[in-house]
């Protein structure tokens, strides 16, 4: 075991991939609103991973990764698959039929929660005092920030039922997160690993799509098949392989703060698009959120190599 330095977020090679993918996630929850206004949520999740998944392949060639690897790390990716790619963007979709995209990202937001728990019981990676204090901080400004999101937009849909889909589709990321930093998922690259993982997810969505929503539907509209290229390629086949990257750089925990600044890219894109209007509560959420952000990054985690 080594010690992971406590400013080790500010140093440029772990800042940009962490802004970058804050940057890139922030945007998709936009764009996911589109495409379930198109085609089934169920479908829609297959369309997407089914354009991601050869990109991942083709990624790991080009990266010169061999794509075999042995029985453990299958059960591995079969385990992502299951998680990640079925069951988090399964209920995430079907969350934003219920709640708006702002709130699911709140929520999501929450996942350094169960990160830092889970990471501390399957992979022994500490929890400090410090970081605590951040999350609770962090959370406390995700909460203003909900709170602000249920006053100014008035939900429709059945809230409660929402709420229930969005932890679940927390909870299921947390999983995968957590999971792919252990010893088998160390001992094959990432591509590679992500490449399987989103196959056997695409397959689950695909037998998932078919017997919940029936055959596929394609739509014809332009728009939505820009959208699922966007969630494909930039918010899928870009992203993951940094974002679980940092997870093994930085720890199940922090890397998992990664999604509050992810909210607060949804938010600006809202004010951009959607006219999403910044309250005093909402500005305040905000600012807690950051502090409790840079309150949890610099305090010290102990991180396993392998």
């Amino acid at each position: 075991m080594s010690e992971l330095p406590p400013h080790a977020l500010l140093r440029p090679r772990v800042a940009f991939p962490f802004l970058l993918v804050a940057l890139i996630w922030g945007s998709t929850w936009f764009v996911i609103t589109g495409q379930i206004g198109e085609v089934s949520p169920h479908w829609a999740v297959a369309y997407r991973f089914a354009l991601a998944t050869p990109a991942m392949f083709a990624l790991a060639l080009v990266m010169r990764h061999s794509l075999a690897m042995p029985r453990r790390a299958h059960w591995l990716a079969l385990a992502m698959g299951l998680f990640q790619f079925c069951g988090n963007f399964t209920f995430v979709y079907l969350a934003e039929l219920h709640l708006t995209s702002g709130i699911v990202a709140l929520m999501i937001g929450m996942m350094l929660v169960p990160n830092a728990i889970l990471g501390r019981l399957l992979l022994g990676q500490e929890i400090t005092g410090r970081f605590v204090l951040g999350s609770a901080i962090a959370l406390a400004g995700i909460c203003l920030l909900l709170v602000n999101e249920a006053r100014v937009a008035p939900l429709g849909g059945n809230v409660a039922l929402g709420t229930v889909l969005a932890l679940i589709a927390m909870l299921t990321a947390s999983v995968a997160n957590v999971i792919q930093a252990g010893p088998a998922g160390r001992g094959v690259p990432l591509v590679s690993l992500l490449g399987w993982a989103m196959l056997y997810g695409t397959a689950m969505d695909a037998a998932l799509a078919f017997a919940l929503a029936g055959p596929p539907v394609f739509p014809a509209a332009s728009q939505f098949w820009l959208g699922t290229a966007w969630l494909a390629f930039a918010g899928s086949i870009v992203t993951f392989p940094i974002y679980y990257g940092l997870v093994r750089e930085l720890g199940a925990g922090r890397a998992a703060y990664n999604g509050v600044l992810v909210v607060v890219v949804a938010m600006v894109i809202s004010t951009l698009m959607e006219g999403y209007r910044w309250t005093p509560l909402a500005t305040a959420g905000a600012v807690l959120a950051m502090i409790g952000l840079m309150v949890a990054l610099r305090a010290r985690q102990v991180k396993l190599e392998g």
